[in-house]
């Protein structure tokens, strides 16, 4: 099914393989594989530039661990050549979850212009459409970082707004919403953190389950239908961990 016949609110926020390949030689799109280093450089599409994940994630002259600062951020994006007025295409090989985690980032920063591969790289793969292992060169750009806080959530403010006080009762405006693996959830598997388990009163709902078995993102009815089961609906504020 096409990616504007699954009634999703924003399509624009997707783009089928078939679009990709028709505007791989435009100028000022920037196709970027968000999946695992060794695989951009085993194969990737055409003009596409690589970044390994953890880069945008950590800063390693702060403190700064779930997103890099707003100067490494604008020099890595600026030398994947994203400046401004740059459309990103994110790709990966994981069902979209480094690309959507990219596509993040950049709307942390204020950038607007990204969209994420439907599919990603296994669609691509599948429909034997073409690849390369040669790197583009690539011209430095300007990148403007403008921090949207609202995109993120602290911990005080889940503190002070989510989490049910002793007592607590009737319907909560706010919904917390674990989309981790559900040993990861139930606590059985701990991944190597010192505590196991989820924060009370969330709800789960792993990411894998919005996606369908071939990586494309289940049409807007199925994915509604299951954030409904998990109490998320839209007259409410939804925290994904």
């Amino acid at each position: 099914m096409a990616v504007e016949d699954r009634g999703y609110a924003r399509p624009e926020l997707l783009v089928d393989t078939e679009w990709v390949e028709r505007h791989l030689l435009d100028t000022g799109i920037r196709i970027v594989d968000a999946g695992y280093w060794h695989s951009y450089t085993r194969a990737h599409i055409p003009g596409a530039v690589g970044i390994r994940g953890d880069h945008y994630f950590k800063d390693p002259s702060t403190d700064r661990t779930f997103i890099s600062s707003p100067e490494q951020f604008a020099r890595e994006m600026g030398e994947l050549g994203i400046g401004d007025d740059t459309l990103v295409v994110a790709y990966d090989d994981n069902s979209s979850l480094w690309a959507t985690r990219l596509w993040w980032a950049l709307s942390y920063y204020g950038h607007e212009q990204v969209r994420v591969l439907d599919g990603g790289w296994r669609k691509w793969l599948t429909e034997h459409r073409p690849m390369t292992d040669s790197r583009p060169s690539i011209e430095p750009a300007s990148f403007t970082p403008r921090v949207n806080p609202s995109l993120v959530a602290t911990a005080e403010q889940i503190m002070d707004e989510c989490l049910p006080g002793p007592g607590a009762g009737g319907e909560f405006s706010e919904v917390l919403l674990d989309v981790r693996s559900i040993g990861e959830f139930r606590g059985d598997n701990d991944r190597g953190n010192a505590r196991a388990g989820h924060m009370p009163g969330a709800g789960h709902l792993e990411w894998l389950d919005l996606v369908s078995g071939s990586g494309e993102f289940l049409p807007a009815d199925e994915i509604r239908g299951k954030l409904e089961a998990v109490g998320a609906t839209p007259d409410k504020r939804i925290t994904t961990y």
